[in-house]
C-alpha cells in the first residue's frame, strides 16, 4: 500500500475543545468548543463548532453541523425542583455528593447514532433516540422519537419529510456497508461515488 496516498488519521482536536472519557477513530475532526462527554466518535466523523454530546455512540462518517446537541441533558421533572441543586449540590455545598441514581439514569439512556448521518445546525436530539445509517436531520430540528435508516426529518417534533432512496436501496446500502471498507478500497471508490448514480454504484461495487 502507498501510504502517500493516505493524509494522518491521528484525530484533530481544536485546542478549545473539552472531551471527557471519549473514544475518537481514525480520521475525526472535532472543531472548535465542542464539548463531549462519554462518547464514542466513529472514523472520518466530525462535529463542528459548538457542538455538544453525551453519553453517546456516533458512527462512521457523520457530518455534525454546528450548535448541535446530542442526547440532550434531563432534568428530575418529578422533583420538587429541576434545579441542579437536587442531583449536583456538590456544586454549592460540602459534604453532599453526586446523586449517583439520577447520573445512572442519565447514562442509561443513551443516544445511537449510525454511519453516514447528517445532523444539520442546531438539532437537539433526546434521551435514547436511535438514528439509522444514512439519516438526515434538519436544521433546528428536535429528534423526540427514533429515525428509521435513510429517512430524512425535520421540524419541532422532528417528523419524516422523505426519505432518501427507495427501500430497496436502502437496504442494498445497508448490506454494502460501505463505511467499513479499508481505506484501500474506499481510495479507489471516491471517483465513482462522485460519478455514478447509486443505481450504477450499487451494480458496480456491490458484488
Amino acid at each position: 500500500m502507498d501510504d502517500l496516498r493516505f493524509t494522518d488519521p491521528e484525530p484533530r482536536i481544536h485546542p478549545t475543545a473539552e472531551l471527557k472519557s471519549c473514544r475518537l477513530g481514525r480520521y475525526t475532526a472535532i472543531c472548535e468548543r465542542v464539548i463531549l462527554r462519554e462518547v464514542v466518535v466513529g472514523d472520518f466523523t466530525y462535529l463542528e463548532r459548538h457542538a455538544e454530546g453525551i453519553y453517546a455512540t456516533i458512527g462512521k462518517f457523520c457530518s455534525i453541523a454546528a450548535n448541535t446537541r446530542i442526547n440532550a441533558l434531563e432534568h428530575p421533572i418529578e422533583r420538587i425542583t429541576t434545579h441542579k441543586l437536587s442531583y449536583r449540590p456538590n456544586e454549592y455545598f460540602r459534604y453532599r455528593g453526586v446523586d449517583s441514581g439520577f447520573l445512572e439514569r442519565r447514562r442509561a439512556k443513551q443516544v445511537t447514532v449510525g454511519n453516514d448521518v447528517w445532523i444539520g445546525h442546531g438539532a437537539v436530539v433526546l434521551p435514547g433516540i436511535c438514528i439509522g445509517h444514512g439519516a438526515v436531520i434538519g436544521a433546528n430540528a428536535v429528534v423526540t422519537h427514533d429515525v428509521e435508516p435513510y429517512a430524512i426529518v425535520a421540524g419541532a417534533p422532528a417528523r419524516i419529510v422523505r426519505y432518501r432512496f427507495a427501500p430497496e436501496t436502502a437496504e442494498r446500502l445497508q448490506s454494502l456497508a460501505w463505511w467499513d471498507w479499508s481505506l484501500d478500497r474506499l481510495f479507489e471508490a471516491v471517483p465513482d461515488m462522485q460519478a455514478l448514480s447509486i443505481d450504477e454504484f450499487l451494480r458496480k461495487w456491490g458484488e
